[in-house]
Formats: C-alpha cells, sequence, structure tokens
C-alpha cells in the first residue's frame, strides 16, 4: 500500500528560542557552552529573560530536533507528518500552525492542564557553537496514547527523536509507534540526538536499536556511547549486525554511512562562514530520508544530507532558508 506521508516525526514539540550572545553572557548566565542542559519552568522564564536583555536579536521558532528535520523535509518537497505534545496555549498553537504553514500534518494533541509548552532557550556564541537550556514542558507527558496508529500506518518511514525518549511512558510510546510501523510493513529511524541521552539510557537505546530499527542516525561521540568503545568501526559493525543502516555525522570531516558491508564517506561541504550550527544533523537527516523518499543511493542521499547542513550552519536558525532548486543545484557544483 502506498504511503501517504514519506516521512513521520515523533519528538519534542519545543519553540526554539536563538538568542546570539557573547561568551561572557554564557559565564554570568551559568550556561554550559555546547551543550543540552534540562530546567525547570523558574528557570526557563528567568532565563528567557536575561536573553532578551543580553540578545540584539532574538527570534522565536517552532523546533525542536525532529520538527527541523520534517520542516526539512518538507522543504524538499516530500511530504511529511509529525506527532509531538503540545499544550493547549498559544505557544502550543504557533507551534502547530508553524508546521502547517509547511505543508507539514501535525497532530499535536494540546495538554488541556499542567506544563505549558516547551521551549528551548539556545545562546549562540560568535564561534557558531549553540548552548541549550531547554524546558521540556508538555512533552513530559508523552505517552502511547499521544501515537496516532493511523499516522503511523500511513507513513514510509517513522523517524523517532532520541532527546524524547525519556521516560518510561516515553519509551512505551517509541516501542508502540516502531511496532505499529513493523506491522504495516513500514520502515522505522531513530537519531541518538545526543551523547547526554545516551548515557542516561544505554540499554534501552540498544534494546531498541536491535529490534525496532532500519536506521540509525547519530555523530560519532553518540555512536561511540552507546556502544562503549573508542573504536568507530567497531561500533559501525555492532549496529550492522543488527541490519540496521547506520549514518554517524563527523562534524566537518562529513559522515559515513555503512549499508550492507560497505563504508560510505560523505564529504562535507564547506561553508564561506559557520554562523550557528544549531539544527545541522537535524538538517542533515531531512536531505538523507527526503534523497531516500526521492529514490537515491545511500551515497546520494548522503550528499543531499551534507548539502542541507551547510545551507543551515550559515545563517541563525536551524531550518532553511535558501530556495530547494538553488540550494540542490549549489550543492550539486560543489561536489
Amino acid at each position: 500500500m502506498r504511503a501517504q506521508f514519506e516521512v513521520l516525526g515523533i519528538g519534542n514539540a519545543i519553540m526554539d528560542v536563538i538568542a546570539p550572545v557573547d561568551e561572557a553572557t554564557l559565564v554570568r548566565e551559568n550556561i554550559t557552552k555546547a551543550s543540552m542542559t534540562l530546567i525547570d519552568q523558574t528557570r526557563a522564564l528567568q532565563l528567557h529573560g536575561a536573553l532578551r536583555k543580553a540578545s540584539k536579536k532574538t527570534n522565536e521558532i517552532a523546533g525542536g530536533s525532529g520538527a527541523n528535520t520534517v520542516a526539512g523535509i518538507a522543504s524538499l518537497g516530500v511530504s511529511a507528518a509529525y506527532i509531538g505534545k503540545v499544550a493547549e496555549d498559544n505557544l502550543g498553537q504557533k507551534f502547530t500552525q508553524s508546521l502547517g504553514a509547511l505543508g507539514v500534518v501535525a497532530n499535536t494533541s494540546p495538554l488541556k492542564d499542567g506544563e505549558a509548552t516547551a521551549r528551548s532557550l539556545i545562546a549562540v556564541t560568535p564561534d557558531g557553537e549553540r548552548s541549550m537550556s531547554t524546558y521540556l514542558g508538555a512533552n513530559v507527558t508523552f505517552g502511547v496514547h499521544d501515537v496516532d496508529a493511523e499516522i503511523v500506518r500511513a507513513s514510509a518511514v517513522t523517524y523517532m527523536e532520541g532527546y524524547l525518549f525519556d521516560t518510561d511512558a516515553q519509551k512505551a510510546a517509541f516501542v508502540k509507534a516502531a511496532e505499529t510501523a513493523k506491522t504495516a510493513n513500514r520502515q522505522v529511524a531513530l537519531t541518538l540526538s545526543d551523547s547526554f541521552c545516551v548515557d542516561r539510557h544505554r540499554a534501552s537505546f540498544t534494546h531498541l536499536v536491535d529490534n525496532h530499527v532500519d536506521i540509525l542516525f547519530a555523530n560519532e561521540a553518540e555512536l561511540l556511547s552507546l556502544y562503549e568503545t573508542d573504536d568507530l568501526s567497531s561500533a559501525l559493525n555492532n549496529v550492522w549486525a543488527t541490519g540496521t543502516t547506520t549514518l554517524v555525522t563527523l562534524s566537518d570531516k562529513g559522515s559515513l554511512i555503512k549499508n550492507g558491508g560497505d563504508v560510505h564517506e560523505i564529504p562535507a561541504l564547506p561553508v564561506d562562514k559557520v554562523i550557528d550550527t544549531t539544527g545541522a544533523g537535524d538538517q542533515y537527516a531531512a536531505g538523507v530520508l527526503a534523497g531516500r523518499a526521492q529514490g537515491l543511493s545511500w551515497q546520494d542521499a548522503g550528499r543531499l544530507g551534507s548539502v542541507c547542513a551547510s545551507e543551515v550552519i550559515s545563517h541563525y536558525g536551524a531550518r532553511p532558508e535558501t530556495a530547494i532548486h538553488d540550494l540542490v543545484v549549489d550543492g550539486i557544483k560543489q561536489f
């Protein structure tokens, strides 16, 4: 049966607050550089105000890793859907509407009582590094009841965000989504998201990868942490032993794709200046998944992923701003 959606994203529904700041602001506000720190609502409100004062240009954009990826997929002309959790508040409405405006079918089932819609306060320093302080808000209530089986069955690939794989209820939701996809003869993709996530839930992630995942996205540190090794080749072999295609990003060194007995080296595209690394991994995944949906080989899909990643780090924000045609044509010329 032909899929209604090429990719369904499941992840934390978060409004991104992107604030260019100097290094002194990180010190003053006790923000850990180049990391993701979970904060509560009180800290979120205090830091939100502090970043507004410290930054000359603060942007609010509907985000979250999985949502950024499906937004990138939609921008490449590929059909996409999204499942997440927002509150029944203005920020939640703004989040859902922003995805809808991109053509993404969003099922965000608003929470009527309890935590507010989540936000990620992203301090971007002049070297392009992003330091995230994230309030998970309504996402902490995400569970099996939020997984719409009909949308999962209607999607060729269900792409799950590791940041959401935290509580027992959320883990159960991932398993439900994966099992529903498998029953419908669909594929399951997972991004490990952050070494912090892997360190907290290594055993659960390993079980998920071993039993439910067809396509795994990770950076080098995340994959090494998953298998507690410093040998990347060994880690890649461990994943492929389960029949899972693995895509490992290596920052400015590009990426590796292991499918079968082959490891494909995909170069990164150079940019004139790195402005903001927020969303580089998200858009790499968007390019790869969109490319595969359009019939590209793994190598060519990886190259499209590099094109998308290079575009997003050349400006502030985690989503593409360049016209699709110009983006792809420029990338092809560079390769």
